[in-house]
């Protein structure tokens, strides 16, 4: 498990684009049998991606946790952006289709990632958080998640939002879990942009042809800076930064928070006129 340190918005104005790059984007997320997983240091949240073929995968205890197993004082989502697959928690089997989301509550101690088929294997988007208290293990599909229309078409940010995990579905101690896909045609995420200082978000693009890229734009509201994202990468987003995009093509991306609170709305609005 590699780790990633929290940085202040005065260091981050002076980065390049390698050091940008270095500390806010995860490149390699889905590895062919194999899981990765990053320690962050915003609100201490573990971003990871398991892509079983024809063996399953176990999720690790990796010795810097100094836990007696992963999920000992941490609770986990999994949201499948791959083909069909399941996760086994505990002798337990959920099914996952694509753009399907589990939650894993604290204390759950094996938990076993698995493909339907190796020649299209499921991608399990993993988010974890420090956890308190023990929620129960429960699965929610993309049809049984809670759809929010945004948007204009003619803003370009005409989309469709799915809450998977937070304070009116999918309960969990601070974990907030859910997806965004753009209409055809629109191209804009998150804009108007905001903060919400109060939690950290991470961002997973995919949909996205592999041709084809993502202009993720960070930092504070008056000192802007840009990231170029492609298929199936993630960004990290502190507290104190915007998180918005705009592609060159359809996409949709995974958002996920932790920190103070489960409440979608919590967010302090940046007007279009006040980015620099």
């Amino acid at each position: 498990m590699t780790q990633r340190y929290a940085i202040s918005p005065r260091e981050t104005a002076g980065l390049s684009t390698a050091e940008l790059r270095e500390h806010f984007l995860i490149e390699n997320l889905f590895v062919p049998g194999d899981l990765t997983l990053t320690y962050t240091h915003y609100d201490r949240m573990i971003v990871g991606g398991a892509m079983p073929t024809g063996t399953p995968i176990a999720l690790p205890n990796p010795g810097n946790l100094k836990a007696e197993f992963f999920l000992e004082r941490r609770e986990l989502g999994a949201l499948n952006v791959g083909g069909a697959g399941s996760i086994t928690v505990d002798g337990t089997v959920y099914e996952l289709g694509n753009q399907d989301c589990l939650y894993v509550g604290k204390d759950a101690r094996e938990v076993t990632f698995a493909s339907a088929d190796a020649d299209t294997p499921a991608k399990f988007y993993l988010l974890s958080a420090p956890a308190h208290h023990a929620h129960p293990t429960t699965r929610r599909t993309q049809a049984e998640a809670t759809p929010v229309e945004m948007g204009a078409a003619e803003t370009a940010n005409q989309r469709t939002i799915y809450k998977y995990i937070y304070a009116e579905g999918i309960q969990s101690c601070q974990l907030v879990m859910g997806l965004t896909q753009l209409k055809s045609g629109n191209v804009w995420n998150t804009m108007p942009s905001h903060t919400h200082d109060r939690r950290m978000e991470a961002y997973l693009y995919f949909n996205l042809p592999e041709n084809q890229r993502v202009l993720h734009l960070m930092g504070e509201p008056s000192e802007t800076r840009p990231l170029w994202v492609s298929n199936e990468q993630a960004i990290l987003s502190p507290p104190w930064s915007i998180h918005t995009g705009c592609g060159t093509a359809n996409y949709a991306f995974i958002w996920g928070m932790a920190g103070e609170n489960r409440e979608y709305t919590d967010m302090d609005a940046v007007g279009i006129f006040e980015l620099r």
